[in-house]
């Protein structure tokens, strides 16, 4: 696959005046893969997912981008999904032309659970249907996290303004209950992808010692009328079960994209039933914490960014010099290394994302490993293996910068992107 630089720019601007070319836009993912740019390839297939979440080449495509980057969560549960269409498609196809079924077939789905879907209104609103059983148990599974926000170097910036959002009000509920301030809400972090979003949502939650579910595109969409929103339903009602419970929602643009972008009704309903759960007034959602995170949060409904639901953002910008050395150091440590002066290397590596930081430290390993096997003798990784690796890998950063420009400009409605500006203005992007 060409990783000609003119090549992928061009096809960059090709996808942006025509962004609802799906196999021009998968074309660009296959070519980034080439590249070693899946950061940014993963954002193009959850772009197609989004509008066709059963769209076979895009579910390969994302599970190849996760692979990619290191997100093994993410990328079983895309090989799941496309497993799972690909074997229900093969035995329409067997259906349709005749062919006999073997004796006592295991069904994908109960008999119950078509009836609940056959019977499903067709209206827009959410649908709430009763969960008839689950596949093995729970269908989510909550953990209680034992990093906090001590264990995230750097990113000084970030840890203050969750604070002054999110953790100062929880830390003081005498205050919060003088001021009759209710302890639930919404807060969406954002910014480049590969910069560590999920592990600060994560650390969040051992801060204030609360379990964390984590839940992706996939653990919840399902090419079943109805099932969506009922495992939407079911993930609120397990973690109101959980309490005090935070509730990670990654890829929040896919799940909640604006519905006057979106098609076909499977994603209107999605985006209702999200907002009835937010609402809940049948259910107490006291103790109940959502954190979603977003590479694209001008494509989220305006509905779900309104008061008491997810309304408070936080950008999370590429690690700062101190996270960078952190992390490097964290990627050589229980590897043999020689020379290496990580402070160089954090001046270096200005705009890197965390995934990128771990691609250039993964090759530097290879290029090491390589010249041990051609000598028969074990070398340290030095100092040239991370610089020679620095000049194949390029921060994944900037096309998210140059998009996240054109909205920070000119959709700043009520000064959702101040921040962002104050950053680009800060690095000359402007």
């Amino acid at each position: 696959m060409s990783n000609d630089p003119f090549l992928i720019e061009a096809l960059r601007n090709a996808v942006k005046n025509d962004p609802e070319n799906v196999s021009l836009r998968l074309h660009l993912t296959q070519v980034l893969l080439g590249a070693d740019l899946a950061a940014e390839a993963i954002e193009h297939t959850t772009f197609v997912l989004a509008r066709q979440p059963d769209h076979l080449d895009a579910l390969k495509l994302a599970f190849e981008s996760a692979t990619a980057i290191g997100d093994s969560l993410k990328a079983a549960s895309y090989r799941n999904l496309y497993e799972a269409i690909g074997l229900r498609r093969a035995q329409s196809m067997f259906d349709a032309s005749g062919v006999a079924e073997a004796a006592d077939p295991s069904p994908t789905k109960s008999d119950a659970e078509t009836a609940d879907v056959e019977d499903a209104s067709e209206d827009e609103g959410p649908v709430r249907l009763e969960a008839v059983g689950t596949r093995g148990g729970e269908l989510f599974d909550a953990e209680r996290p034992t990093i906090t926000l001590a264990d995230v170097a750097g990113m000084e910036l970030v840890k203050r303004r969750l604070n002054l959002a999110f953790l100062g009000p929880l830390r003081h509920p005498d205050i919060s209950k003088a001021y009759r301030k209710s302890l639930r809400g919404g807060l969406l972090l954002y910014g480049p992808p590969g910069c560590g979003k999920t592990y600060i949502a994560r650390a969040l939650a051992g801060e204030i010692g609360a379990k964390f579910l984590a839940v992706g595109y996939t653990d919840v969409v399902d090419m079943y009328l109805g099932e969506s929103e009922r495992r939407m339903h079911k993930l609120f009602e397990y973690a109101r079960r959980s309490r005090p419970c935070v509730v990670f929602i990654d890829e929040m643009d896919a799940f909640g994209r604006k519905r006057s972008l979106t098609r076909d009704h499977a994603g209107r309903t999605l985006v209702n039933q999200l907002l009835a759960e937010l609402d809940n007034v049948q259910a107490d959602n006291e103790g109940l914490f959502l954190m979603a995170a977003s590479n694209h949060p001008w494509d989220i409904d305006e509905a779900l960014r309104r008061p008491g639901r997810i309304d408070r953002a936080v950008l999370v910008l590429p690690p700062d010099a101190s996270a960078r050395a952190a992390i490097i150091r964290f990627r050589f440590e229980g590897r043999p290394t020689q020379g290496i002066d990580v402070e160089d290397l954090a001046r270096r590596t200005e705009g890197f994302s965390g995934a990128d930081l771990a691609h250039v430290c993964e090759s530097a390993v290879e290029f090491a490993i390589e010249d041990s096997l051609t000598t028969g003798r074990t070398r340290p990784v030095a100092q040239s293996d991370v610089l020679r690796a620095l000049k194949e890998v390029k921060p994944s950063t900037r096309p998210w910068f140059e998009t996240a420009k054109n909205y920070a400009l000119y959709a700043n409605e009520g000064g959702a992107y101040d921040d962002l500006l104050e950053y680009l203005r800060s690095k000359r992007m402007l």
